[in-house]
């Protein structure tokens, strides 16, 4: 059995970090990645010059859509984005 795993993180722009490391780790081990993204940000190898938090209701909504109906067998937990995210 592939081992479903939500990935909870920001997104970097510049695919060196954040959820996209994520998928691509993930996938490599053989795993299915499903994500609920919590920031986007600006970024690349000189730095991050932006960040934008999702809403933590867009947060949650992105969890109970991929549980609902595929299912988690781990979680992988990166950028949280906000204090109220955290909480929630």
């Amino acid at each position: 059995m592939t081992a479903r795993v939500l990935i909870i993180a920001g997104s970097d722009s510049g695919g060196g970090a954040g959820i996209q490391a994520d998928i691509k780790t993930v996938t490599m081990l053989g795993g299915h990645a499903m994500t609920a993204v919590t920031a986007i940000t600006a970024q690349n190898t000189l730095g991050v010059q932006a960040v934008h938090q999702i809403p933590t209701d867009m947060v949650l909504a992105q969890i109970d859509s991929v549980v609902s109906d595929i299912g988690i067998d781990a979680v992988k937990i990166g950028m949280i984005g906000s204090a109220e995210t955290a909480k929630a």
